[in-house]
């Protein structure tokens, strides 16, 4: 599969090609294109050109930026897209790659037709009322240091396919290198600044998502103009992964719509 060479990054990606509208995927921190194995052949199947890619420090894609230098990974997201021709396109996101999409629904609204935000509490640092949601009982201190199967699959699924929990874990053993940099975001996002997406959006939440607890992603639902909120009562933080029938078909629905 080829790379996209930019001047501070090698880029890794993966062009299904054809005639279909095009659908861009995003992983989360833990994990890399592979993460989208249950993905990649429905939405094929389903008429979209799909494309997916590791973002760079993570996976086969490489980071080559001095420390000195700022990047932001909704650039290398928009470089990828002109450099495919892709035109308007389904951004589709989970974890940590929703912080890349909404970053990139704000500076791009105009080449998207349409952004899916699963299990992701968004790139919101510095936002009062955001952060006072679920302060008191959100989270133990200790969380960071749990095993994250614990921390990114939700109960029902670890019991239940512990052979699906080994093969992610081979995944995200893959995913984000060792001297990757913490991604950077173009905008300052407040709860207030979602109000200004424009572009039809899907925020599906877990029931049992320890990061993205089903409250905070409300919270942002509420504030973006044009957007269905969905709830996966019984799944974590990996809910494309746990339940991928279900994940497949509510945003299969959506982005038909649009």
């Amino acid at each position: 599969m080829p790379y996209l060479e930019l001047p501070d990054a090698s880029l890794w990606y993966e062009d299904a090609g054809g005639d279909g509208a095009p659908v861009v995927f995003l992983h989360a921190f833990t994990g890399n294109t592979e993460a989208w194995e249950y993905q990649m052949p429905s939405f094929d199947e389903a008429g979209y050109r799909c494309v997916r890619y590791d973002r760079r420090g993570w996976g086969r894609s490489r980071d080559s930026s001095s420390a000195e230098q700022t990047t932001y990974a909704s650039d290398d997201l928009h470089a990828l897209v002109e450099h495919l021709g892709l035109g308007r396109l389904h951004l589709i996101s989970t974890g940590g790659g929703g912080y890349v999409a909404l970053d990139y629904a704000v500076s791009h609204a105009e080449r998207l037709a349409s952004l899916v935000v699963a299990c992701s509490g968004g790139p919101i640092q510095r936002d009062a009322e955001y952060a006072a949601i679920g302060s008191r009982y959100g989270r133990i201190p200790e969380f960071q240091s749990l095993p994250v199967w614990f921390r990114e699959i939700g109960p029902t699924y670890r019991v239940a396919n512990p052979d699906g929990v080994d093969r992610w874990l081979e995944i995200e053993r893959d995913s984000q290198q060792e001297a990757a940099r913490r991604e950077q975001m173009r905008n300052d996002f407040t709860l207030a600044l979602l109000e200004t997406v424009r572009t039809p959006t899907l925020m599906l939440a877990g029931g049992a998502d320890l990061y993205a607890a089903p409250p905070r992603m409300q919270a942002m639902a509420a504030r973006i103009p044009n957007c269905q909120f969905a709830l996966m009562p019984d799944a974590g933080h990996s809910a494309y992964w746990e339940q991928p029938e279900t994940w497949n078909r509510l945003v299969l629905e959506f982005i038909r719509a649009h």
